[in-house]
């Protein structure tokens, strides 16, 4: 089974022997960030640096002239990815023997909703939420589907692996993050992530529903109420039925899904178009619809028909794959995604075991997140876990 290691390029670059190193683990490919959002990461064997703090989202590359003159543009990485700091360490991972894939970051970005506020997911209560563009506003789906084209398609790379290519919510590790004191649960989740920008107000209205935003926003506060006082939510679309109702409930999928869809489907055809043949388009998918974040909820049917296939989170088990295995989708790839970093929740010492879990479920490939986070250790049972598979 093919595995591939995530890794961004100040992993790389000033690290003459990070290369080497990556290969040795026994995986063919990297998966090497292109564009990212704002992070502070540890590169526990870099020989100038142990915490790298990457400001805002940003590309690490040079943007191009498409940008020139549009108010919604990608922003230049600071010290910390500075130049062309991709390319560099593509062509240091490529001498190394390793086939290179991008990892684009797309609707998940602080620094665009501070700059441009009107571009942020709105909620019930009249919250913004910067680090999450709407995905459903015409400005906002022009440059995400640009920005994945270019980031998407560097030279020396091979393929692609979209990130949060969909709705992005409430959910989200920002700054000291104090959202964890209530138990939202899956459909709390969903509520509060549901947006109320003037373009998503006009658009439930646009439904066969003939929804009224300020009804639906009122609704969801009144669904809510019992939340916030400490009654559990439920998991599941029939939970979140029951908190809202199932007629208005079907009424924010009308618009949120197609809205989803129909992004994902321009982005990878426009992809696709700037890329040579062969160039595969994967995304990071839960097969949850309506789930946000980094790994887009997705309907598995139709993201297997738009793109070569996705990149599935498989660390608290590889059950997310059986959505997308039952279309039995004829070269689809189904890469399970595995943490090797024992310190965020990973367990590198049971990677063998976990793969074939996966495997049995469908999987094709691996990926593993992340390099250049994990200890020696780490990354030791990373080799040996590879070597067993063969």
């Amino acid at each position: 089974m093919k595995a591939s290691a995530f890794v961004y390029p100040w992993d790389v670059n000033g690290d003459p022997h990070a290369p080497g190193r990556l290969a040795a683990l026994g995986v063919r490919r990297a998966t090497l960030a292109s564009a990212y959002h704002s992070t502070r990461a540890l590169t526990p064997r870099h020989p100038r640096h142990r915490v790298v703090t990457a400001e805002h989202a940003a590309v690490l590359y040079p943007a191009g002239e498409r940008w020139r003159g549009r108010v919604l543009r990608p922003y230049a990485a600071g010290d910390w990815a500075p130049g062309d700091a991709f390319g560099e360490a593509a062509a240091a991972l490529t001498e190394a023997g390793l086939e290179v894939h991008t990892w684009v970051v797309l609707a998940h970005n602080s620094r665009l909703g501070a700059d441009h506020p009107h571009t942020s997911v709105v909620n019930a209560y009249g919250d913004r939420y910067p680090w999450a563009p709407c995905i459903a506003q015409p400005a906002t789906r022009a440059y995400l589907v640009d920005l994945a084209a270019e980031a998407a398609v560097r030279p020396g790379a091979a393929g692609t692996e979209l990130e949060s290519l969909g709705w992005y919510g409430l959910a989200h590790l920002h700054a000291h993050d104090k959202t964890g004191g209530i138990g939202l649960g899956d459909a709390g989740q969903y509520l509060m992530s549901l947006c109320f920008c003037a373009t998503c107000r006009t658009g439930y209205g646009r439904t066969g529903y003939g929804t009224d935003a300020d009804e639906l926003a009122a609704a969801v506060r009144d669904a809510l109420e019992p939340v916030w006082r400490g009654a559990p939510s439920g998991g599941g679309w029939p939970a979140v039925e029951e908190l809202l109702g199932a007629e208005r409930a079907a009424a924010t999928r009308a618009w949120r899904e197609p809205v989803a869809r129909s992004l994902q489907e321009e982005a990878v055809a426009a992809v696709r178009a700037a890329a040579p043949d062969g160039f595969r388009v994967l995304l990071h998918a839960d097969p949850v619809w309506y789930h946000v974040g980094a790994n887009a909820g997705v309907d598995p049917g139709h993201v297997l028909e738009a793109a070569d296939g996705v990149v599935v989170p498989c660390t608290g088990g590889p059950e997310p794959l059986t959505p997308f295995a039952e279309q039995g989708a004829q070269g689809a790839v189904l890469a399970a995604n595995l943490t090797v970093v024992s310190g965020m929740g990973g367990s590198p010492g049971t990677l063998a075991q976990d793969a074939r879990r996966a495997a049995d479920l469908g999987a094709t490939e691996l990926r593993l997140y992340h390099a250049g986070l994990a200890s020696d250790q780490d990354l030791a049972a990373v080799r040996r876990g590879l070597a067993e598979l063969g």
